[in-house]
């Protein structure tokens, strides 16, 4: 037993520094979020239209959840819940892949398993931090409400909603970790299945009764398959039902348990689905490093595709809908006339245009994952036998720099057709508005400057390039997404790249702005590769 802790213990010192900045990030994320509610939709009045609005659209239904209620806290669980829910499992998921299947990857496994300790401690002592992170969590959510100035019962149901969230999703990422041979898909597999949880809620929500007054949802069944429509279940600003928490800790338990009796049986580093085989010589075209780079990022791609084709589609089929109850909702649209620039610009439009800024997100993340292959190539190795070859470290960068840079224009163009396929779609156009495609693509000279910030850390930090990387997204997506919704000052807004990006349809295209962030993305990848060069490599 005291092995056990042990393990705890050192688990938690390698996560001493990621752990912390989820947990606190995304409690300092339901802190802005409820005061930026509490603060644009004061009075009553403006919250019951952003209900109303809600429960008439399945759109909004879709990507935010269940409206319950005009008062302050339902309507910040209604706008904040899904969202916080799907970074709790995120957090959850990575955090029990990193210590089992990685491990097991790496050999660090192997070490602890020298040691006399029953062959799943290493298993069991990843659930426990996990179940702790998200306890953790659960307190800090609900201290954020409380914070915020909300009831102290709800704020602790809201946050007990969250941190379950997280841990049924540690079971999910315990047992997907059984089934996967590799860190990489078991970590694929659990990410995927957090967003086909949200995506399940969506579709029952959207597919739910909306109440006479339109102040509230009931949603579908296909809500009752995801742990996220159960934590909404909990009501928790409403009429608290705390017992909906039960069903998703049920599940946990005995998905922890499965997962821990496979891994009481197998070998280590063995999997229950096999590791596929793949060709001994590559084929035509796929021996040289820039067919190596797209081939190791390729199914990351096809995935933040789908992402930005759902996401596109539903701008595209639905805006007609939404901009028709926008316009019956003055406080609604002069709040998006501030977010998105343009009040003269026609609502579709805007609507689209700020589905394309989440879009240019998912782009900008997607080239980030490509840099940061790298970092996974040099720490596990494959990178020295690779540079071993003549192959020089430049050509090794600018294949994978090549690649993200190819995979951001793929996600923001896969957003463009699909909204204008939708917009067709929704017989709102005789055919497919085609110029949606470059205004998904104005999007892509901000995507590329969050490249340079990522390779600029993986050349100067190895270490730690993860966490900048993305860090440095989260805070240009702050900035420049949601700085106006916070009231911050426009000079700290402009340090967003995200700012200065052509917000087409209803702007112009900028070329001297596209120009500017290029300027500023090259000398970065320049500033990288000058780096790159004077390194070791390092584990």
């Amino acid at each position: 037993m005291s092995g056990a802790f042990r393990l705890v213990r050192f688990m938690a010192r390698r996560d001493r520094v990621t752990l912390p900045i989820w947990i606190a990030g995304i409690a300092l994320l339901t802190f802005v979020t409820s005061t930026a509610v509490g603060t644009q939709f004061g009075d009553e009045e403006s919250r019951a239209a952003i209900v109303r609005l809600a429960a008439a659209n399945p759109a909004f239904l879709f990507l935010r959840g269940l409206p319950d209620g005009v008062s302050v806290g339902a309507v910040v669980f209604f706008q904040g819940f899904a969202f916080t829910a799907v970074l709790a499992g995120l957090m959850s998921t990575f955090l029990v892949v990193r210590h089992t299947r990685a491990d097991e990857e790496l050999g660090r496994a192997e070490l602890v398993g020298a040691v006399p300790l029953p062959r799943a401690a290493s298993l069991a002592a990843t659930l426990v931090l996990g179940i702790a992170a998200n306890l953790l969590l659960t307190v800090l959510v609900a201290v954020a409400f409380l914070a915020s100035g909300l009831p102290a019962g709800g704020s602790v149901a809201a946050g007990a909603a969250v941190g379950t969230v997280g841990i049924f999703f540690t079971a999910v990422a315990a047992v997907a970790a059984q089934l996967m041979p590799t860190g990489r898909s078991a970590n694929g597999i659990s990410a995927g299945l957090v967003g086909a949880a949200y995506a399940v809620r969506g579709m029952g929500d959207a597919l739910g009764t909306a109440s006479a007054d339109l102040l509230s949802v009931t949603s579908a069944w296909p809500s009752l398959l995801s742990p996220i429509g159960w934590g909404q279940r909990v009501r928790p600003f409403t009429s608290p039902d705390p017992a909906m928490l039960l069903v998703p800790l049920v599940a946990a338990v005995a998905l922890g348990a499965v997962a821990v009796l496979v891994r009481r049986r197998r070998d280590l580093g063995a999997s229950l689905l096999p590791q596929r085989v793949g060709r001994e010589r590559a084929g035509v075209g796929g021996a040289s490093i820039v067919a190596l780079a797209w081939r190791l990022q390729r199914s990351a791609v096809v995935g933040w595709c789908i992402g930005a084709a759902a996401l596109g589609a539903v701008a595209g089929a639905l805006g007609p809908a939404v901009s028709e109850a926008i316009s019956s909702a003055a406080p609604l649209r002069e709040l998006i006339g501030r977010l998105v620039p343009g009040g003269q610009a026609g609502l579709v439009d805007i609507y689209v245009t700020a589905l394309f800024g989440i879009a240019s997100i998912f782009a900008a993340a997607a080239g980030i994952q490509g840099v940061l292959r790298m970092r996974s190539e040099e720490a596990e190795g494959r990178a020295e036998l690779l540079l071993s070859v003549p192959a020089s470290r430049t050509r090794w960068f600018g294949a994978n720099l090549l690649t993200a840079t190819v995979s951001a224009a793929l996600v923001s163009g896969t957003a463009g057709i699909a909204a204008a396929i939708g917009l067709s779609l929704s017989g709102s156009a005789d055919g497919p508005n085609w110029s949606l495609v470059p205004a998904a693509l104005a999007y892509v000279p901000a995507a590329l400057v969050f490249l340079a910030v990522a390779t600029l850390a993986f050349a100067l930090f190895p270490r730690v390039s993860i966490v900048l990387s993305w860090g440095m997204l989260a805070v240009g997506v702050v900035l420049g997404e949601f700085g106006e919704l916070l009231g911050l000052p426009a000079w700290l807004q402009d340090a967003s790249p995200f700012r200065h990006s052509s917000a087409m349809p209803v702007e112009a295209f900028d070329g001297a702005s596209a120009l500017g962030l290029i300027t500023v993305a090259v000398a970065g990848t320049a500033l990288a590769a000058f780096f790159l060069r004077r390194r070791d490599l390092s584990a």
